[in-house]
């Protein structure tokens, strides 16, 4: 029996959508081994992380611009619970970092220098991300600039509180509607762009990175699935004081699956929104805290910042005392959470970390070149861990409130 086009569309969005992405991820990995030579499979990750990458500012601001403009109040208690996880979380994600370093030294090949600029000091962190929040509204918007975009989207929506009429209001929930809706369609091909970028990973990257800087991405994904299995549930439960797990697995699934894979928090903001959204969460609340965290919750960057940095302190035969790794964790929190502030990320953080133990620009720079390398695997399991925080985080706070 033929089925019609509209028949087949709608059992593919009724079923299961982890499945079909297991589906692409398996495809994609089989056809990587046997037709490594048929690149064109790869333009459908680059579509598709390239949509959401499009459309995920202009869902972020109609979104918190909404939540901003009709907000009754009540959200205060539950930002500031989120906002104190984020930060203790990313801060605690440095400890364990600083904790394994001792435990597991690692050391690394510093050869080439990699021309790189990077920011000399925390005062370079806060000063762009100050720039980045008065940028003009419209570039935020086209380059992705979160900082920004809140920053507007929240004065803008205080203003529409302040002197729009409801019809306005209406107008504006109405546009956020659309563009969520235009984004869960966009979703829907999430197992073709896996597939693209699975296939890509395989046949470009080798084995070799994995004998090579074995040790260094065991102790770097050792500390970031320590702080997404027992860190941060722990934090969850001091919060509530209910089992976090139930909870996490969701996350991790639905979230943290395709952060690891798409290696974007930008492209993840709308599937984190959309699983707060079938979390049953307020939507008001989840619209400015999801972004926010896509900003200052980075605990894989803080994991990345400190590993790395202890590991050309280690090469280098360098003593650093437990005083100076403490204060290493604290730096790592301020860069980390200024991560999206500074291109190329957690990465280009490391010098500045690295200057505090005396460390040359030059050196530092190899410890770049060198996570630039092991991003394949370092990359995807930060960014799986950072954005299904944002969601555990979110849930968390809402779930403290109800308690």
């Amino acid at each position: 029996m033929r089925l019609s086009l509209s028949e087949l569309v709608k059992r593919w969005t009724v079923s299961s959508l982890i499945l079909r992405i297991f589906i692409g991820l398996v495809l994609g990995a089989v056809l990587a081994l046997l037709l490594p030579g048929w690149t064109w499979i790869g333009i459908f990750g680059k579509l598709f992380v390239g949509a959401l990458k499009a459309i995920a500012p202009i869902l972020v601001a109609m979104l918190v611009v909404s939540s901003i403009a009709r907000a009754n109040g009540g959200l205060g208690s539950r930002f500031r619970t989120v906002i104190g996880l984020y930060i203790v979380s990313t801060l605690g994600a440095a400890l364990v970092a600083v904790g394994a370093s001792f435990l597991f030294p690692v050391t690394i090949q510093l050869q080439d220098v990699a021309h790189t600029s990077a920011p000399a000091a925390l005062s370079d962190v806060f000063s762009n991300l100050l720039s980045n929040m008065v940028t003009n509204p419209v570039t935020s918007l086209a380059t992705a600039n979160y900082i920004g975009i809140l920053f507007w989207s929240i004065l803008i929506g205080l203003g529409l509180k302040t002197v729009a009429s409801p019809a306005t209001l209406q107008v504006i929930a109405d546009l956020a509607d659309v563009i969520s809706l235009v984004v869960r369609w966009i979703i829907q091909f999430a197992p073709f762009g896996i597939m693209g970028l699975v296939f890509s990973a395989v046949s470009e990257n080798g084995l070799e990175i994995f004998t090579t800087y074995g040790k260094l991405i065991l102790v770097l994904v050792g500390c970031m699935l320590f702080n997404t299995l027992v860190l941060n549930p722990l934090w969850s439960f001091i919060a509530t004081g209910k089992n976090p797990y139930p909870l996490l697995w969701v996350c991790l699934k639905e979230s943290g699956l395709q952060a690891f894979f798409t290696r974007s928090s930008a492209a993840n903001i709308p599937i984190n929104m959309a699983l707060c959204k079938k979390l049953g969460l307020d939507r008001d609340f989840y619209s400015v805290s999801i972004p926010l965290g896509a900003t200052v919750n980075m605990n894989g960057a803080a994991v990345t910042i400190t590993v790395m940095t202890l590991a050309v302190a280690h090469t280098l035969g360098i003593e650093v005392s437990f005083p100076s790794a403490v204060f290493l964790s604290v730096v790592a929190t301020l860069g980390a959470c200024g991560a999206s502030g500074v291109a190329g990320g957690s990465l280009l953080l490391i010098p500045l970390a690295c200057s505090f133990l005396g460390i040359g620009n030059d050196i530092a720079m190899q410890a770049v070149a060198v996570g630039f390398i092991i991003g394949v695997v370092q990359d995807s399991v930060e960014t799986a861990l950072n954005s299904s925080a944002d969601v555990f985080f979110t849930a968390t706070a809402e779930y403290r409130e109800q308690h």
